[in-house]
């Protein structure tokens, strides 16, 4: 199973933050200090690369993740409740071959897999319990927010 594109809501919040210094700030810092110390919510964050869907350039943003077992973190595509996905969603199902992590100082390939059903719901859940944060983003939109299971490339067969 790969990472399957779900509907855009027709609503949901329209200020994101999406400040290019910011964001390039915290990646320093993220490399600089191994990730120790960087969250947002309340939860620890990894620096996503993809590759660009239209340009086909390599992309890194920092997400929040949630450890899902000992090579596997769930990634939450909120995009702060927008009513579109953010745009790491839809590289990862154009693209997902070829996705990399940096968690700590760890640094990796990862296969991408859309979270369904009862998986979504229980998921979920954990999410929320550990960071409240995500509810609020999902009574912004219409949209059911993806989770995506992100697992080492090398950690399971081909």
């Amino acid at each position: 199973m790969a990472v399957e594109v779900t509907p855009a809501g027709t609503r949901g919040a329209t200020t994101r933050i999406n400040n290019r210094i910011v964001v390039a700030l915290f990646m320093a810092f993220y490399r600089l200090l191994g990730g120790r110390g960087m969250r947002v919510l309340g939860a620890r964050t990894l620096l996503l690369t993809t590759v660009g869907a239209k340009t086909g350039r390599m992309r890194t943003q920092p997400v929040v993740y949630f450890a899902d077992g000992e090579d596997s973190w769930l990634v939450v595509a909120s995009a702060a409740g927008a009513a579109r996905h953010p745009a790491y969603y839809i590289n990862m199902a154009k693209n997902p071959d070829r996705i990399w992590i940096q968690v700590g100082r760890r640094k990796l390939r990862v296969k991408a897999e859309s979270l369904r059903g009862t998986s979504h719901e229980e998921a979920w859940r954990r999410i929320v319990v550990q960071s409240p944060g995500f509810q609020a983003y999902q009574d912004k939109t219409d949209r059911l927010i993806p989770i995506v299971r992100l697992s080492d490339w090398t950690a399971s067969p081909a």
